[in-house]
């Protein structure tokens, strides 16, 4: 769990911007994404293929 506490004389909206980076650093958000919906074993396997296809082309391009 993400906790920011809100320094005095700082705006919310730093303080939001802080929590969202941590958030994004500490990889909730991609985790919930994951675990929104079931994904069988094989789509997950071909998915994994597919983006690691994806990086081999980027790399030598």
């Amino acid at each position: 769990m993400s906790e920011v506490r809100v320094k005095e004389g700082e705006s919310l909206d730093s303080a939001l911007r802080r929590f969202k980076r941590n958030t994004a650093k500490s990889g909730i958000l991609a985790d919930l994404r994951k675990k929104e919906y079931y994904q069988s074993k094989s789509v997950r396997r071909r998915k994994k293929s597919e983006a690691a296809r994806k990086n081999r082309t980027r790399k030598y391009n």
